[in-house]
């Protein structure tokens, strides 16, 4: 049975995606706060997080990006209709995929279905290397841990696929629409813009000078690559 937290204060919009998950055998909790959500992913194990944008106290933003702190469940971060600004933020700040209110409930199930479906799979081959060296960068596979001049890089679970398989592919140059689907999932619900923002978040994390980039570079009109 899988976990999922519905994170949001209007009680009617939970109690509605509540009954119709479980219609699908799935075990919700619900939160009508910030502080209530963040607390409860501290403490539990969940599939996936649906989270509201507006929420009293914590916003989502603030409860995503405390989340990414210490887990990588899947997040899905429930927006105004229309304001690409909370998508774009949503994205910046960890979660995985957005949908705008108001939704319909079959494509929140499938949007979760997709994401639960593709974090549960195997474990791609590039994952049994134990330890990759390049230059002044130390990514650890086993901890998922990346180090620039022996100083630790927080990455987001998207941002570290992407630097791991631009890494272990150098110099092979990948297309927007290749990097969501290998990353994302086939079928995945997002556009380029969902990679250009997770590649630029990365490169400000991993790139002394993100304007001049080092590691991740553009290929333009194209994709991106890592620079051997």
């Amino acid at each position: 049975m899988k976990r999922v937290l519905v994170v949001d204060d209007e009680k009617l919009i939970v109690k509605g995606i509540k009954f119709s998950l479980e219609q699908d055998e799935m075990e919700v909790t619900a939160a009508y706060d910030g502080e209530e959500a963040l607390e409860l992913a501290k403490n539990n194990e969940f599939d996936i997080i649906l989270l509201d944008v507006m929420l009293p106290g914590l916003s989502g933003f603030d409860v995503c990006q405390a989340i990414r702190e210490f887990s990588d469940v899947p997040i899905i971060m429930l927006t105004a209709k229309g304001d690409d600004m909370d998508k774009i933020l949503g994205l910046e700040y960890g979660a995985d995929d957005y949908i705008t209110k108001p939704f319909n409930i079959l494509e929140v199930k499938a949007r979760i279905k997709a994401i639960i479906r593709r974090n549960h799979k195997k474990a791609p081959e590039s994952e049994k290397v134990k330890t990759i060296v390049e230059g002044d960068m130390t990514i650890d596979m086993d901890s998922r841990q990346v180090a620039i001049s022996g100083v630790e890089i927080n990455l987001t679970a998207k941002e570290f696929k992407i630097l791991t398989l631009l890494l272990l592919h150098p110099n092979k140059v990948y297309s927007r629409d290749d990097l969501l689907k290998t990353i994302w999932g086939s079928d995945a619900l997002g556009d380029g813009r969902t990679v250009d923002v997770h590649v630029r978040r990365l490169r400000e994390k991993i790139e002394s000078n993100p304007g001049a980039p080092k590691y991740i570079q553009t290929k333009w009109g194209v994709g991106y690559y890592f620079k051997k």
